[in-house]
């Protein structure tokens, strides 16, 4: 009996275990893992905590895991994401938001032909990601940039639809040979208009090279700096539908202030003007000439895809009326970017296809008194404010005694100037891993550009050409075909503590443009403008009304990059590209452009494991050449002959010829030499972090267009030739650090700024033979390149007051009783420098839970800008023709023969230039899952001493370098976003 008894014992113990072990077993835990919008993450690994068992979430975010235990901890980890644990119970389902990690979303950079870890960067790069851009009503992808990096100065001249900022990447590198940097949008080559295809909403991230060591890579079209745009790419599993809108109203920021109607009168009446020159009218001219613009930015994107294909596609509008009449932008832009992979993932394939559409109304230029050539606006501070619009009759008011008098308003109501691009462009991307980190690569690009412009100025516009010729009418074609291909060759490989990354590259480029332009003179009538050129009138015919073009070039590059990198910790990039081109003479088709860098990460050193105030120490070291073609068209190195004139022979006017261009078998590439030391640092467990650059550069060879003696071999009077040499010595940083970090509330402090010498060293040469002693080159208003001084230095006559006539004096420096006013004079005095000494920008940002604000100052100074405008409109013997600005009244200067530093101002300034409250809404909607609203306020103040519109003018260099002859206003822009993603 005492045996039964145990074995009914023993059976109730196991009917015990294995009932428990059953309920074990079907203990199911359920839960689906989601993004920030509330969008499933397929492919997320789930891990139980302190086991082996993990699964992956299917193509909806869902998972299911089985556990012994009716209560576990799982661990989500997802690229991108921070990992996040969670506890779960048996039977119970969770839903999992992963919250993004800003550090590995910059994690990869784009360098160039490849991508690398930021850990493993070894030249300067800015990394920008599509998070950290500038909201807003952005019409091109420059202005979200702005105030982004150290040493990139985004410029914006005026409001004026249609109209690009300038950037310059470390300042200026040359003279001629072009300043503007390459851009490169998915591997596909551009100069910066290419940025005009770009949706900014459709933006990933933007990284910028800018030390020649990194941008060496690019050789020849490297030396001022390159952009690389990636846009954002379709995700596999995921299915997303989202809608961007964005509308602003644009008003002016500041007006000049000019004398009214009263004014005007008082001070003609005071300064003897003859009546006659008083209409008795009261127009405000600048008021009709302007009114609130309005932008709207409107883009659809949805993308999806399965574990072997994705896409993404979108359609962009832009919306964009002046503030001035008659003016205005709409922009199209429709892409679409799809990824398959092939051969178990071994091959895949990336197809980009681009189209867009790009209409202008400008605003009319070059019209007016040939003394006040200028824009639409200053030809409303030219009109007296006495002045009628409109005749009794109801034409427009000319004034017959004023010479070349123009009626604005007659100019922006008759005049059309009109602007048509059509852009298209793709790509396809084939890369083959071939076996164990060895890959192979083919990329073939193709752009075509087709530009049309019209312009038409009526008699009734009161232009005095139009009324001499009755009415002028042209057109304007251009075609740009530019074709890229390259073969590249890589291969990875990690042995021991050494890591290997190498990279070959084989590439062609073919670029060809052509255009014709055709005018006419003298309509019968208005009704078809410019469109029909056939009803002009042929007899007034002129050399120069018809004319077309068509040149080609060719570029053929080797390229190679070796990375490599030792237990993590030293690092060292090098490469070299050989590139040849058929702009240059035929003894320099090719040059060498090589770079190397090193990187030490200090932080991964044993001596640093015990310390807890650095994340990452990183120094980084490197030089470079590169190259710079972008002054030289085709055909620059040969000798050509063209139309110079006519001549009267047999009776009848034939057209001459004459030499046109010198040869120069020498011309070659203009070469910029840098040298980078930098240092990139985080602490207090990523709380502060930011980098430190210095800099030094050399422009050698540099492309400039030089005067010569029509002697020897020299035909006619100037030749592109590689003379003189820049240098130029730069410090930057850039810092972050986060005030406040938590799960619901961050304040992050940020910011960046550069320092900026340059200086001339050389500018005469040889040339053939022949020297060439060039010393001073005009370069503004008073501004000159000279030998040994930075670009664009003032040397000009200092004010003394005014004489018993009230006509201004100068200081007559040498003392030798008169007054010298050329160029190398001796009354002349240096006073400053055209460009920016340095540059900064202040973005702090703060999110407490669903709510985010940022906002971005920007400023430089440094610099010195010569006031035409206030110079012109300051002159009381000028009051019987124009208007004159209130501060010319107390001035009192009636004349002057000089441009003195009277007109020269300090630069220097500081905007607000952008402010913007984001909330995003909760909405449990079966449709939504994301929605968010914003409002932003850009360009909302200005510091400045200036007294002009704005002290922020052309940065591109050149004759208008520093000087101020009137610009289209600068608006202040406020705006309401939504942004909607749907399930």
């Amino acid at each position: 009996m005492k045996h039964i008894s145990l074995f009914k014992y023993g059976l109730t113990v196991l009917f015990l275990l294995c009932a428990t072990l059953t309920f074990a077993q079907n203990a199911t835990f359920k839960g689906k893992v989601v993004d920030e919008n509330n969008q499933p993450l397929p492919g997320a690994v789930v891990r139980v905590k302190g086991t082996e068992i993990a699964t992956a979430t299917d193509v909806n975010g869902a998972f299911e895991i089985k556990s012994a235990q009716q209560a576990i901890v799982v661990s989500i980890t997802f690229v991108g994401y921070d990992v996040t644990e969670k506890t779960m119970v048996a039977n119970q389902s969770l839903t999992v938001q992963m919250a993004q990690n800003s550090k590995s979303l910059s994690e990869v950079v784009v360098v160039g032909y490849g991508t690398s870890r930021k850990s493993d960067i070894t030249g300067s790069v800015s990394n920008i990601g599509a998070k950290d851009l500038n909201p807003g009503p952005i019409t091109n992808p420059l202005q979200q940039l702005a105030g982004k990096a150290a040493g990139v100065n985004i410029s914006q001249v005026g409001s004026e639809p249609g109209v690009s900022p300038s950037v310059r990447i470390r300042g200026i590198t040359s003279l001629q040979g072009g300043n503007d940097p390459l851009v490169v949008v998915d591997g596909i080559q551009g100069n910066l208009d290419l940025l005009n295809q770009v949706p900014p909403s459709e933006i990933a991230s933007v990284d910028i090279l800018k030390d020649a060591s990194a941008t060496a890579i690019y050789g020849s079209r490297g030396a001022p700096g390159v952009i690389l745009v990636t846009t954002k790419k379709g995700i596999a599993g995921k299915t997303s539908v989202e809608i961007t809108e964005n509308t602003s109203i644009d008003v002016i920021a500041k007006k000049l202030k000019f004398l009214d109607a009263a004014g005007w009168s008082a001070q003609a009446a005071a300064q003897g003007v003859d009546a006659s020159a008083n209409h008795g009218s009261n127009t405000d001219w600048y008021n009709i000439l302007t009114k609130n613009g309005i932008t709207q930015n409107h883009t659809l994107a949805f993308g999806g895809g399965a574990n072997d294909f994705n896409y993404r596609a979108s359609v962009t509008a832009i919306d964009q009326t002046g503030i001035v009449i008659n003016s205005g932008y709409k922009k199209y832009i429709g892409r679409i970017i799809a990824t398959q992979k092939a051969l178990d993932n071994r091959l895949t394939l990336t197809m980009n296809l681009n189209s867009g559409i790009n209409k202008t109304t400008y605003s009319p230029t070059g019209v007016g008194n040939v003394a006040f050539n200028s824009n639409l606006i200053s030809q409303a501070y030219v009109a007296r404010p006495t002045d009628p619009v409109l005749n009794a009759d109801g034409t427009f008011y000319r004034d017959p005694n004023v010479f070349q008098y123009t009626n604005p308003y007659a100019v922006a109501t008759t005049i059309k100037n009109d602007n048509n691009i059509n852009n298209l462009f793709g790509s396809l991307n084939a890369n083959l891993d071939i076996y164990k980190g060895l890959s192979a690569g083919w990329f073939g690009s193709w752009r075509k550009v087709d530009e049309n412009s019209g312009y038409y100025a009526p008699v009734s516009s009161t232009i005095q050409s139009a009324i001499d010729f009755k009415g002028v009418a042209n057109v304007n074609n251009k075609h740009t075909d530019e074709k890229l291909m390259d073969i590249n060759l890589s291969y990875k490989h990690d042995f021991g503590l050494h890591h290997i990354d190498a990279t070959a590259v084989y590439e062609w480029q073919a670029q060809t443009y052509n255009g014709n332009f055709a005018q006419a003179k003298g309509f019968i009538n208005d009704i078809a403008t410019y469109n029909a050129l056939q009803l002009g009138d042929i007899s007034r015919a002129t050399v120069g009304d018809i004319s077309s073009y068509k040149n080609e070039r060719r570029l053929v590059s080797f390229l190679g990059r070796f990375n490599y990198s030792y237990n993590n910790k030293y690092l060292l990039t090098a490469s070299f590209r050989r590139d040849g081109s058929t702009v240059f003479g035929v003894n320099n088709k090719w040059a060498n452009f090589p770079s190397a860098s090193l990187a030490w990460r200090i932080d991964q050193e044993d001596f640093m494991k015990n310390q807890s105030i650095f994340s990452s120490l990183k120094l980084r070291g490197g030089y470079g050449v590169t190259g710079n073609q972008q002054g030289i068209t085709p055909y620059n190195s040969i000798p050509l002959v063209g139309q110079a004139g006519s001549v009267y022979f047999g009776g009848a006017i034939i057209p001459n010829y004459a030499a046109t261009q010198n040869s120069n078998p020498n011309l070659k590439w203009e070469t910029v030499k840098q040298t980078n030391l930098g240092l990139d640092f985080s602490l207090f467990n990523d709380r502060l972090y930011g980098s430190v650059d210095a800099y030094s550069s050399n422009t050698d060879n540099l492309l400039f267009n030089y005067t010569v003696p029509l002697v020897g071999p020299f035909l006619t009077g100037n030749i592109l030739a590689n003379v003189g040499s820049l240098k130029r010595q730069g410090l930057e940083f850039a810092l972050s650090y986060a005030v406040i970090r938590n799960s619901k509330m961050t304040l992050t402090l940020a910011g960046n700024g550069s320092i900026m010498k340059n200086k001339v060293t050389s500018l005469g040469g040889n040339i053939q033979g022949y020297d060439i002693p060039t010393n001073y080159v005009s370069w503004g208003a008073n501004a000159y390149l000279i030998q040994g001084k930075p670009i664009g230095t003032y040397l000009i006559l200092q004010h003394d007051g005014k004489n018993a006539n009230n006509a201004e004096t100068v200081v007559d420096q040498n003392k030798d009783g008169k007054f010298d006013t050329s160029v190398q004079s001796a009354d002349r005095i240096e006073e400053g420098q055209s460009l920016p000494k340095y540059n900064y920008a202040f973005t702090p940002s703060f999110s407490y839970k669903n709510f985010d604000l940022s906002m971005v100052w920007r400023g430089s100074g440094g610099n010195k800008i010569y006031n035409a405008i206030r110079q012109k409109f300051s002159l009381l013997e000028n009051l019987g023709k124009s208007n004159l600005l209130q501060s010319a009244v107390p001035l009192g200067i009636a004349s002057t023969e000089y441009g003195s530093d009277l007109w020269l101002e300090n630069g220097s300034y500081l905007r607000w230039e952008n402010l913007s409250f984001g909330y995003k809404i909760n909405v449990k909607a079966k449709y939504i899952s994301a929605f968010r609203v914003s409002l932003t306020g850009q360009n909302l103040a200005l510091i400045t001493g200036y007294s002009g519109l704005d002290p922020e003018l052309d940065a591109s260099g050149g004759s208008s370098s520093g000087v101020d002859n009137g610009i289209y206003p600068r608006t202040r822009t406020f705006s309401v976003g939504l942004n909607v993603v749907l399930k």
